[in-house]
């Protein structure tokens, strides 16, 4: 590998889009003594790595650089051979967003986003130890997590698996959850390096972003997680300025290694390695899942002297290192923990309840109390079976889960009415046999290994409807039967994670079998109608059914008698998010807001319950009587919801996104450069005006404003004084419950713009936050320290943070939108 890059040619090679060194400034992320700059030579030859590496063959230091197949998999993402004979032993790697990722249970804990609602660092750290321990009893040694790239746009596919928008919040929680994982003895991966923050065209969009956006915006998070000393950091899909991430030289080892003092070791994403000597040289150590580069193609390389071996030892001693900090080499591995389900199944409701967001609650909706409790209607499919996660990387196999229905059932005890009404079919129902001509039954048809099933014919539609066909089936996506309608394919096979990474709910049914949906408007008449089945060498088993016009009237229906015979209405709504594909709206998919404004018409006394998995558009807002967001809740997000409903728990999450209105009215709208892209090109043209701060700056009223959330009780803000402390600043003010009952506030604290800066800065953005527990009526005095980075910008001429002087404004409050204290301090260089 080439020398230290300086920092003029690092940013020539991104155009000048991005520095290398950071100068000035302090306390944000939490400064920690950084671990030493992996970008020189190998480990001395008298170190125990250095002597591993001198007895290791070329073969031997190249099975450390890349993945291979597991001959005892434990079903987890990714394996490493290790070197047996010298006591390197291998490494096993898991996907584990919301909790361990692989075939056997594991506690399902809610979604990133839901504990981010939290405000709550102490419980991220928690939340890393459950995951920790969990990862090390089932098997694993490394964790492919947590994802600290922020919500940029409201469609990324993956946004519950992140923390939110402001980088404050974000760096805070992922350096606390990073500690809680490897605080168990569990590899932590911090990911993805970096600008990965949509699914479409991930693997080939070019992100361009100037210097400043990225030092203030995206890279903060993955600092802080370095800071807090995670052993791997894995490379992002997209390219940036140019260069694929997993190969720029700028951000591998001049951002990532000689500023911030990285050693660890950089792995791709699953095959996303472009090149062998240039991603090497860039600072890439570690190929997934496989050797297509980093193997024979890198053994070549060194013989040819395209590539010095000295490289392959830089690359395998970093791995070597944190394998020897982490007590793995040598053959005295520490051991591997049992399982503590119990444990885990505490931590998850402990962040399910508490990341919980009250977004309305008007006419005393909630709680559910006296004749409110007594009798309920539930309305929506996921209010009877359990919405546990998110699919892709972040689905787990859990424990058990609950639906609401049952907890809900057995809260409000044997005296009370609790009904339920479907409301939305989302599986679908039979396919009468006789609209099939010749008659035959689609339901759960079963076709043996290495046979074949066909059925041709043609379907009698009475009148002219939209009707959407479910099909059910077994095995991968690639086996499933091919249902063709007048020639054409209802469920043609698209190439992609898409088609792999499913969502957590409507993606299967209740009995296990994948489940994919095609609407069709249809003349009334006859329509031709083939269905061919492989059975594969294991079998298939499929179902093909539909909903129309009718059926969904009949589902409304019911829902709206049963929510007029009822006192109050919890309708769970839901929408499905995954890995490898993004959201095409931010409205609730299917027939949902229908339902749910028929629904609150008829009983104004609705609560909606939304499982999903970002921001939402709420037509309907104004006829419910409450709204309360759960993400996606893990397996006690049963329990959880219960007890926010009934008023067990009292609300304390809020936002860590903005709401739009509608899809007309946030950051990306209107502009396709800025999102999905054009030609393959993505423009972060927004700077630093990211969520809340883009709606601040254009004026534009959000649904939802970043921080919002309500409580069953109600708080007041006095007594705020600002005043200077070291090389930052302090806020101290007073919240009192001024309510009836006990509840827990999230006090934030946003800095206003400096004037002695010559940027474009944020109206508002957060400083500082602290989450408070208080009992009726109690007061506490809070201290919230503002570190100097939080009032400093990055100069893109100068390289480095640079403190923002002047007369500062400070505001205390509930919300972004929702100031109770502002103060004026002047800020200066020096204590």
């Amino acid at each position: 590998m080439p020398g230290a890059l300086s920092r003029r040619s690092a940013l020539s090679l991104l155009g000048g889009a991005l520095a290398v060194a950071a100068t000035g400034g302090s306390g944000w992320p939490a400064a920690a003594s950084g671990p030493r700059a992996a970008t020189g030579p190998a480990p001395e030859p008298g170190s125990r790595v250095g002597s591993l590496l001198g007895r290791m063959t070329l073969e031997e230091k190249l099975a450390l650089l890349h993945g291979a197949k597991d001959p005892h998999s434990l079903g987890q993402a990714g394996y490493t051979p290790g070197v047996p004979r010298l006591g390197v032993p291998p490494l096993r790697l898991a996907d584990g967003p919301a909790g361990v990722r692989v075939t056997r249970h594991a506690t399902a804990l809610p979604a990133p986003v839901l504990l981010a609602s939290a405000f709550d660092p102490a419980l991220a750290r928690e939340y890393g130890r459950t995951i920790g321990r969990e990862g090390r009893a089932l098997g694993q040694d490394v964790l492919l997590s947590p994802m600290v790239n922020l919500i940029r746009t409201p469609y990324a596919g993956r946004n519950f698996e992140t923390f939110g928008e402001d980088p404050l919040l974000a760096s805070e929680l992922v350096a606390e959850e990073v500690r809680g994982i490897q605080g168990e003895g569990l590899i932590a991966t911090v990911k993805h390096f970096a600008m990965n923050n949509q699914e479409r065209e991930r693997e080939s969009i070019d992100v361009i972003a100037d210097e400043r956006t990225m030092r203030e915006m995206e890279l903060p998070g993955f600092e802080a997680a370095v800071r807090a000393g995670a052993g791997a950091v894995m490379g992002a899909y997209n390219k940036v300025n140019g260069a694929f991430a997993g190969e720029s030289r700028p951000l591998l080892t001049g951002v990532l290694r000689e500023d911030w003092g990285f050693d660890g070791w950089v792995m791709t994403d699953w095959h996303a390695a472009h090149s062998t000597a240039a991603a090497l040289g860039a600072g890439l150590d570690m190929e997934m899942p496989d050797g297509k580069y980093f193997g024979d193609a890198l053994r070549k390389a060194v013989a040819d002297g395209t590539v010095p071996e000295a490289e392959v030892d830089r690359a395998a001693g970093r791995v070597l290192t944190v394998m020897d900090r982490f007590g793995l080499l040598g053959g005295g591995a520490p051991p591997r923990p049992g399982r503590d389900p119990g444990a885990g199944a505490r931590t998850a409701l402990k962040v399910a309840t508490a990341g919980g967001i009250l977004l309305r609650n008007e006419r005393g909706t909630l709680p559910l109390t006296g004749s409110a409790a007594r009798s309920i209607a539930v309305v929506g499919p996921t209010g009877a079976i359990p919405f546990v996660s998110g699919g892709g990387s972040a689905h787990v196999v859990p424990d058990h889960a609950a639906s609401p229905l049952e907890a809900i059932r057995e809260r409000a005890g044997k005296g009370a009415r609790v009904v339920y009404a479907l409301g939305e079919d989302v599986f679908g129902k039979k396919i009468p046999a006789s609209a099939l001509a010749p008659a035959t039954g689609l339901e759960k048809r079963k076709v043996a290994a290495g046979g074949s099933w066909t059925y041709e014919g043609a379907l009698t539609v009475a009148e002219a409807d939209e009707w959407t066909f479910v099909l059910h089936f077994s095995g991968p996506p690639t086996g499933r039967p091919k249902v063709l309608l007048d020639g054409e394919e209802l469920f043609p096979f698209r190439p992609g994670l898409g088609e792999y990474f499913t969502g957590g709910f409507v993606s299967a049914a209740p009995d296990g079998l994948s489940v994919r949906r095609a609407a069709v408007e249809l003349t009334a008449g006859k329509h031709r109608l083939r269905v061919t089945a492989e059975g594969g060498g294991k079998g298939l088993t499929f179902r093909l059914r539909r909903t129309t016009s009718a059926t969904r009237a009949a589902d409304v229906a019911e829902a709206v008698r049963a929510a007029r015979a009822a006192h109050s209405v919890v309708l769970f709504g839901y929408e499905d998010a995954t890995e490898g594909r993004d959201r095409t709206t931010i409205a609730l998919p299917g027939h949902q807001n229908a339902l749910i404004a028929a629904v609150a018409k008829a009983n104004p006394r609705t609560t909606v319950v939304l499982n999903t998995s970002s921001c939402t558009s709420m037509p309907w807002l104004k006829r419910t009587g409450a709204v309360l967001q759960m993400y996606y809740p893990g397996q006690e997000g049963a329990a959880a919801t219960t007890a926010l409903l009934f008023g067990d728990a009292n609300p304390g999450g809020r936002l860590t996104q903005s709401f739009p209105v509608s899809d007309d009215r946030h950051p990306m709208a209107g502009d396709p450069r800025r999102y999905p892209g054009v030609n393959g090109r993505e423009e972060y043209s927004e700077g630093v005006h990211v969520g809340y701060r883009w709606y601040d700056a254009e004026g534009v009223r959000p649904l939802f404003p970043f921080g919002h959330g309500l409580s069953y009780t109600t708080f007041g803000y006095a007594g705020l004084r600002l005043r200077r402390r070291g090389s930052g600043l302090e806020a101290v003010f007073t919240v009192r419950n001024t309510g009836r009952r006990a509840g827990t506030e999230v006090a934030q604290v946003y800095v206003g713009p400096s004037p002695d800066l010559p940027l474009d800065q944020a109206e508002r953005a957060l400083a500082g936050f602290r989450r408070i527990h208080l009992r009726p009526g109690q007061a506490r005095k809070v201290t919230v320290r503002l570190a100097a980075r939080t009032l400093s910008a990055w100069d893109s001429e100068r390289h480095g943070w640079v403190l923002g002087t002047g007369r500062r404004t400070v505001e205390v409050g509930s919300s972004s939108r929702d100031p109770r204290l502002r103060g004026h301090i002047e800020v200066r260089h020096g204590a």
